[in-house]
């Protein structure tokens, strides 16, 4: 499918050597909202999360100490930018990179959090991830091998393959993994119990928007229209 079709007429590139960003519509919006949200979270202060005790009327508050509050608002800092520099990025390559720091930066989003079902979760997050890195890369690699190019102006009029259809496959399967999300949301619940809003909500963000980037990006390579 052609890249105007999807995301509206192309306003403009950024060349960086082999690299070359692009901007539509539809991805410039995706970008400057992870953007937005990015400094809204560089500039905000966490809350504090009462957790109610059970069988009494005592309630716990879970505060953000000073320490943790700087390494994970660096980590989600970091987070938001990968997920911003996925919106526009017009290599594919660059695109699975991006999506593999998100993966690495969300576990260090809660891996400070003194929780013993949070560090759970996290760590069987992690271990997904790293799986998913495989089909990931190989679905990339692949797709380099059946075209020559990574470049998704250039796939945008290269046509389908077979074996394009097959790393398009890889590709989708990598993505779920690292982004958490179904069937694989189950190993992500419990860090969304840690304390640390905004922190958390990144983690949220970064998945939708990579799931709708990457359905752009799978439409541009198959080509099923």
């Amino acid at each position: 499918m052609d890249i105007a079709t999807l995301g509206g007429q192309i306003l403009g590139q950024i060349p960086l050597g082999d690299i070359v960003l692009y901007l539509t519509p539809f991805n410039l919006f995706m970008f400057a909202g992870a953007l937005i949200f990015t400094t809204l979270i560089a500039i905000s202060r966490t809350e504090t999360q009462v957790e109610a005790g059970f069988g009494t009327l005592k309630n716990n508050k879970v505060k953000v100490g000073l320490e943790e509050f700087k390494i994970r608002r660096f980590l989600a800092i970091v987070c938001g930018l990968a997920t911003a520099g996925a919106m526009i990025t017009g290599d594919l390559f660059n695109f699975t990179l991006f999506v593999a720091l998100i993966g690495i930066v969300n576990i260090g989003i809660v891996s400070a959090v003194k929780q013993v079902d949070v560090l759970n979760a996290a760590f069987q997050y992690g271990l997904v991830a790293m799986i998913a890195s495989m089909p990931l890369f190989g679905g990339a690699a692949l797709i380099l091998g059946a075209t020559g190019t990574l470049s998704l102006l250039e796939l945008s009029q290269v046509a389908t393959t077979p074996m394009m259809y097959f790393a398009s496959l890889l590709l989708l399967m990598g993505i779920i993994g690292e982004t958490g999300v179904a069937p694989f949301y189950a190993t992500k619940a419990e860090m969304f119990r840690t304390p640390g809003s905004p922190f958390i909500l990144i983690i949220h963000l970064s998945s939708l928007l990579i799931i709708i980037r990457a359905i752009e990006i799978l439409l541009i390579i198959n080509k099923p229209f």
